[in-house]
């Protein structure tokens, strides 16, 4: 193939230089003809004059030059042709080359597969001629000998396997030893707690007559189910007479489900709707205790001009516990532990005591998860005015920033001195809601989830879904992940029922 495209490049270059040489003679030939045109004329002059029946005059002028014109014309159309024909060969030529390089590439190429089929063949050759060897020297063995060969062979490779599932069955059981080990743990810490935990997350709503009981259960357990669903709290209702329970690790949903269930208890018409709004109401009857929370302990501190917009944050707090010490209480006491330490040496007492009083405003905000609480309540002190000295104490009392003030270190002080003096906290109390906390945490964290509820002391997870978002088949499968992610987080002892509830309520009035 490269022989006949330099073939054909090398007759057109020939047939290049002939039409080439045609030209240039062509040119030479129209340059000579006026000049023996001229000579003919003299010679003509010279000879004597015939005699002509019709005597003529001498060839004008003007056709010589039209006639070396129309030569001049087609030697520049030839000339154009020829360069025409130049170009074309430029880019046939061009062509070629590209060609020849690609042929040449396509040769590369062949010769390198060629190389790699040849080293495949010889290892092919290689591997048939060991074949062989191997064939040849079984068939020298005997029926037993062979049988032996196969039976080290399937022990070794038995071994190998043995030793390599002991080696992940070991591993495996290094990382779970720590995991059972925090279990058994929490389990025992649990049981041997067990009247703490439910003095503390247990409310008693007394019942008028046990026939309350009925109304309170409704058509069915109907009553139960929606107060559960609303509220976010248990309803244990026994053969205890005259009282029902209201169980829930978040002290602030507790008390808004026993006041809502007095005011159901009280009026004596239990249903859906009246649930709703007795909840309601409920909620602003919190928040209203709250306002009036905090106005009492800045009234007994003494402190004047606390932005209004933080008591609702400081009485809260009289809700939330830590490791079972009610917080508002323990921002009291470390507001007066505060006040004295900064009298006895001779520091201002309001600020110290206002920044011992405020350190933990944050955990009015952070009531989920591990967020930090005190860069929190930094940012909610700053933004309701407070002074950049009870702002660092708040934000460096757990270390999470240097304290560069007085105030800052008589905080961390009082808050050290309440927070371990004999029968403030108990840890088991401390882990419990911390575990609840983190399961409704978990649910929430999926897409479409409209609330969730730790419900029956953490073994059972209520999911709220917007129908809209999530479907029937939806549900399913956000409860299975659910239930993935808490196998695979927490610690727990016994199982954890995964509840998804999706329901559409449409409401239309009547004019």
């Amino acid at each position: 193939m490269g022989t006949f495209w330099l073939l054909l490049f090398v007759v057109l270059i020939v047939l290049l230089v002939v039409i080439v040489a045609m030209g240039v003679v062509a040119i030479r030939r129209l340059r000579r003809g006026p000049l023996e045109d001229n000579g003919h004329s003299g010679s003509s002059l010279s000879e004597p004059p015939r005699d002509d029946p019709h005597p003529q005059g001498p060839e004008p002028s003007s056709a010589a030059e039209e006639k070396q014109s129309q030569m001049l014309a087609a030697l520049e159309q030839r000339s154009g042709v020829l360069h025409e024909r130049s170009l074309a060969l430029d880019e046939r030529e061009t062509r070629l080359e590209l060609e020849r390089g690609r042929l040449r590439k396509l040769s590369d190429e062949l010769e390198s597969r060629s190389e790699r089929l040849q080293a495949r063949s010889d290892a092919v050759e290689d591997a048939r001629t060991a074949a062989e060897e191997e064939l040849s020297r079984v068939a020298a063995m005997s029926e037993e000998q062979a049988r032996q060969e196969l039976l080290d062979r399937v022990e070794r490779s038995s071994r190998r396997l043995s030793a390599a599932r002991a080696r992940e069955i070991e591993n495996a059981a290094k990382r779970d030893a720590d995991r059972v080990a925090r279990g058994i743990v929490l389990s025992t810490i649990q049981r041997i707690a067990s009247d703490q935990t439910a003095e503390a997350v247990v409310s008693t709503v007394d019942l008028p007559s046990d026939e309350m009981k009925g109304r309170v259960i409704g058509r069915e357990g109907r009553n139960i189910r929606s107060f559960e669903q609303v509220t976010g709290v248990d309803v244990l209702v026994d053969d205890t007479p005259g009282s029902i329970l209201l169980s829930s690790f978040d002290p602030v949903r507790r008390e808004i489900a026993r006041l809502a269930m007095q005011e159901l208890v009280g009026d004596g018409r239990i249903h859906p709707a009246r649930i709703e709004q007795a909840y309601s109401r409920a909620v602003d009857k919190v928040h209203d205790k709250c306002q009036e929370a905090a106005q009492s302990a800045i009234m007994e501190l003494g402190l004047v001009g606390i932005n209004p917009g933080l008591y609702q944050y400081i009485g809260a707090l009289q809700y939330r516990t830590s490791y079972g010490q009610v917080v508002l209480e323990h921002l009291k006491e470390c507001g007066r532990i505060a006040g004295a330490i900064a009298s006895e040496i001779g520091l201002p007492p309001d600020s110290c005591k206002r920044a011992a009083f405020l350190h933990d405003i944050g955990k009015a905000v952070i009531t989920q998860g591990d967020g930090s609480h005190a860069a929190e309540g930094a940012e909610l002190a700053r933004r309701f005015g407070e002074s950049d000295a009870v702002v660092n104490a708040i934000a460096s009392h757990h270390d999470e920033v240097p304290a560069d003030s007085a105030e800052a270190v008589i905080t961390q002080v009082a808050d050290a001195i309440s927070a371990s003096r004999p029968g403030a906290r108990r840890e088991s109390m401390e882990a419990y809601v911390h575990r609840l906390t983190r399961l409704e945490q978990i649910a929430t964290a999926h897409e479409g989830v409209d609330k969730a509820f730790a419900m029956q002391a953490g073994r059972e997870v209520r999911v709220m879904v917007l129908p809209d978002v999530v479907d029937d088949a939806g549900s399913e499968r956000l409860a299975h992940e659910i239930a993935h992610e808490v196998e695979s987080e927490l610690s727990y002892p016994g199982n954890i029922r995964i509840t998804v509830v999706r329901e559409s309520v449409a409401t239309q009035l009547a004019h």
